[in-house]
């Protein structure tokens, strides 16, 4: 592959397959209505981007506007870091035998990993200024692009979904114990769910739409209110146990891991930890496409991964520790402190300052993959308040409940399609960083010219599918049978390196590089 230098803006968007219709002011679906009310704002008309590709909220931001800052990205991993999900798996670790040192190493190596991951994938957000969808047609392609998007995005709304019930479920537990008289509603059940179960659901469910509809500018306040309060809660949660053991807790349980089991599991554990964000590993660039340089994604990384993430598994540790010395029981999700707490004040602060976690975590990482994914498979009919909706009701009809009770939906169904994730990584890390050295030409991303630089054939990239397929073969037999049981923790990094490798043998070299900005396409940052 050459390098070729930039070219004026006029003569950079290279295509000619689209109609040109790429603003914001017709409410056509495709036009990028992000605010509470009619958007009025101009994307842009180049007369050479593609209405089947370019849309307002697919659109690269501009440079300057940008508003995320250290701050913000800090608060994104403070809210998603403490969720109850990762709360659940962390004290988990406890219950199987590793001491407090132990979990302390997993997450130390684990939080190192993600450091290296998530700020090569925020770079790549911040250089383009796109969104994942369309990141992911420098590797496979204008078309081949729908296909990581689609993988994404169906995780991304089966958890929504499953998230929004885990709340609800506190939500409930909150109810009842302020109001004993609606234990009645809960005694029911209707497709899974009782009374008091579809009204907290409903009611959380209809809270994330609204914040949504006020598109990314509302997300990052919640996250800005939500962060600092999960701390502060957490860490009061964490000192009133410690005080209830006597100011000492267990550093294990009475048989704990000891010599090469330990550190098997321990490295397990660090490995299970990046296949939890190998979800955002993928789509961190819808974040950072609003970051105004690469200081603010490094410095609110290391704060809000290593750093949080140790504070995350110090919490971790005093809660586990100190329920087991006051017990000999081990928790499952600090829920189960939470309903010990025995002041009505107190009890109500906690479980709603849980609540505002799950919410703000779901917003996260389940509600704005699938939005953009959505938006990407139907720029004409659909903007980013659409579908928010469309998102919102398929995580409501799914009925996320029975996905959850069933283990065999969760471990193979969502197992599987989570085992995918890696091998995408990998194949759109190994074309960006090794083959382009992050030369990207933006406008080219959104031209259906047959001569466009990701046009590839027909659209389709065939080295990225043929490089993606077997290594998403491999990682999805290792993730889900039985005989891997052992390296099944390790799928997402086998795909991932399986992939990269057969890429980085298999692409196209001889491809020309050019290196353009979207400065000419560009809209303001959210």
């Amino acid at each position: 592959m050459t390098a070729v230098e930039d070219r004026p803006p006029e003569t950079a968007t290279g295509g000619t397959g689209g109609t040109g219709d790429t603003g914001a002011d017709k409410d056509t679906g495709a036009t990028g209505s992000t605010g509470a009310g009619k958007d009025t704002r101009v994307a842009g008309d180049t007369g050479t981007t593609s209405s089947v590709l370019y849309t307002y909220d697919l659109a690269p931001t501009k440079k300057q506007g940008r508003r995320w800052g250290a701050y913000n990205v800090f608060t994104l991993w403070a809210n998603d870091v403490h969720s109850l999900g990762n709360y659940a798996f962390a004290i988990g670790l406890f219950a199987l035998g590793l001491n407090v040192w132990g979990i302390l190493a997993a997450f130390a190596l684990a939080s190192v990993l993600l450091f290296l991951l998530l700020t090569l994938s925020g770079f790549m957000g911040h250089k383009t200024g796109v969104p994942f969808p369309v990141m992911s047609r420098i590797a496979f392609g204008i078309r081949g692009a729908k296909i990581p998007a689609a993988v994404r995005g169906i995780v991304a709304i089966a958890w929504f979904g499953i998230q929004t019930y885990l709340a609800s479920a506190v939500l409930s537990a909150l109810l009842i114990a302020m109001f004993p008289g609606l234990r009645g509603l809960d005694s029911n059940s209707l497709l899974g769910q009782s009374t008091l179960g579809w009204i907290s659901f409903l009611a959380l469910w209809a809270l994330q739409l609204l914040i949504v509809s006020y598109g990314m500018q509302m997300i990052r306040r919640y996250m800005a209110f939500a962060a600092p309060t999960t701390l502060i809660t957490m860490l009061a949660l964490a000192v009133w146990m410690f005080v209830r053991a006597d100011g000492s807790i267990s550093l294990s349980v009475d048989a704990p891991l000891t010599g090469g089991a330990m550190w098997l599991q321990i490295l397990q554990a660090a490995a299970l930890w990046v296949v939890i964000y190998g979800t955002f590993v993928l789509n961190f660039c819808d974040f950072t496409r609003s970051a105004r340089s690469r200081g603010s994604i490094v410095r609110g990384n290391v704060t809000g991964i290593p750093l949080n993430m140790l504070f995350f598994a110090v919490i971790v540790v005093v809660l586990s520790g100190a329920q087991f010395k006051l017990d000999g029981h081990v928790i499952t999700s600090p829920t189960d402190i939470v309903r010990t707490i025995p002041n009505m004040f107190l009890l109500v602060t906690a479980s709603l300052a849980l609540i505002a976690l799950t919410v703000a975590v779901n917003l996260l990482a389940n509600f704005v993959a699938p939005i953009y994914a959505l938006i990407d498979l139907f720029p004409r009919r659909l903007n980013f308040r659409r579908a928010g909706v469309v998102s919102a009701v398929v995580g409501l009809v799914i009925l996320p409940w029975n996905l959850y009770n069933s283990p065999v939906i969760v471990n193979y169904f969502l197992g599987g399609l989570g085992a995918l994730l890696g091998p995408l990584f990998g194949v759109i890390m190994a074309d960006y960083w090794l083959l382009r050295k992050s030369r990207v030409n933006v406008p080219d991303l959104y031209s259906e010219d047959p001569q466009g630089e990701y046009h590839y054939s027909r659209g389709f990239n065939p080295r990225a599918v043929a490089a993606f397929v077997p290594a998403a073969a491999v990682a999805v037999v290792v993730a889900l049978v039985p005989y891997f049981h052992a390296a099944a923790g390790f799928s997402w990094f086998v795909g991932a390196f399986l992939a990269a490798v057969l890429y980085a043998v298999i692409a196209d070299r001889a491809r020309q590089i050019k290196d353009v900005d979207g400065e000419a396409i560009a809209v303001d940052a959210e």
